[in-house]
């Protein structure tokens, strides 16, 4: 998730979405992030022209989208300006959550010939089958509340960093999973927006989530576990 700060004269110190103190006027400006592997390296799950629409379209718009927000935040804070510092945290939550989430789903991914789809091992395995009793029941849930999503979201395997369990979790448009809980750890996050999935399985969604699992990297679930565990 590459970025670049922007220095301007100090304010008062706030907190930033990722834990740091920074000067209110020195905001950070986020840019795409490349992909591990080419665009067609996920087919036939992902056929490259989505795979290429989707981080070169979609994403690059929430990135460019975000910046342009804390641009004008900047500019309302400065100002003084309380309805517009509301009024645009919409677009902040909206374009910032697009940028996590896809920054977290490319990692998610990976191609066959370099480990995608092979299930977890280690402590997630472990933690698979104690949770959900198998990697096959937790593909099931993750399947079924996918598939029931209305409109456009994200299903998530998450780990709750205090209580050291895993659930699966739901959330609507672009909102993060922070948004269900502070304590969740994004382990493994599914888009289920159309722009996903449309241009190749057309309207049906259980189809791309049945497929998406053969590229699925459990790898970096993995190590993301061991870290948010710890």
């Amino acid at each position: 998730m590459a970025l670049r700060i922007l220095f301007k004269k100090p304010c008062f110190p706030i907190p930033s979405h990722y834990g740091s103190t920074v000067p209110l006027r020195q905001f950070k400006t986020f840019s795409l992030p490349e992909l591990p592997y080419d665009y067609g390296a996920l087919e036939p799950a992902i056929n490259g022209e989505i795979m290429q629409l989707h981080h070169q379209k979609h994403h690059q718009a929430y990135v460019t989208n975000f910046n342009n927000a804390l641009e004008l935040l900047d500019q309302a804070l400065a100002k003084g300006d309380a309805s517009s510092t509301v009024q645009l945290q919409s677009a902040i939550k909206f374009n910032g959550g697009g940028h996590i989430n896809h920054s977290i789903f490319w990692k998610n991914l990976a191609p066959v010939n370099e480990g995608g789809g092979e299930p977890p091992k280690g402590p997630l395995g472990l933690a698979v089958e104690e949770h959900f009793g198998s990697l096959e029941e937790l593909i099931k849930k993750m399947n079924v509340q996918g598939a029931a999503l209305q409109g456009s979201g994200w299903v998530w395997l998450a780990l709750d960093k205090e209580t050291k369990t895993l659930s699966v979790e739901t959330t609507a448009n672009q909102d993060p999973l922070v948004t269900k809980g502070a304590s969740l750890v994004p382990l493994l996050g599914i888009d289920v927006w159309e722009h996903a999935y449309y241009l190749q399985y057309k309207n049906v969604r259980p189809d791309y989530l049945k497929n998406i699992w053969n590229v699925i990297n459990w790898e970096y679930a993995g190590e993301v576990f061991k870290k948010g565990g710890a």
